[in-house]
């Protein structure tokens, strides 16, 4: 590299940019987040993520509602990582895992309890 103004530098010339763990999980925690319609009664969506080569294999636990297409909303989340991470951090992620941790009732009364 000269360093020359206007200069077109080689994509093997310019180096690596390494994106840490945590910012990977914080954008696959969001991506869960919009995929689901949003903040939700009970605890934000967490991820957990190695990266690895190029690639991210991510782990999110979220709370959703019940009664709904559980399955449904599970794959959406996936779809939506998947997507996220890979624009805004260029990593392949061929693994996601979606965990539920809770169920709480859905536009109901007393939705504020917990389903076990």
């Amino acid at each position: 590299m000269t360093g020359v103004p206007g200069e077109v530098v080689a994509p093997a010339e310019r180096g690596a940019t390494s994106i840490a763990d945590r910012v990977v999980a914080k954008i696959a925690a969001q991506a869960a987040r919009e995929a689901v319609g949003g903040p939700r009664p009970g605890a934000a969506p967490h991820a957990t993520v190695s990266v690895r080569r190029g690639a991210a294999r991510v782990r999110i636990s979220l709370e959703l509602g019940y009664p709904s297409d559980i399955g449904g909303q599970c794959g959406a989340v996936r779809r939506r990582v998947v997507g996220r991470v890979g624009s805004l951090a260029g990593l392949e992620v061929p693994e996601v895992a979606v965990q539920v941790e809770r169920l709480h009732p859905a536009d109901q009364p007393g939705a504020g309890r917990r389903v076990r």
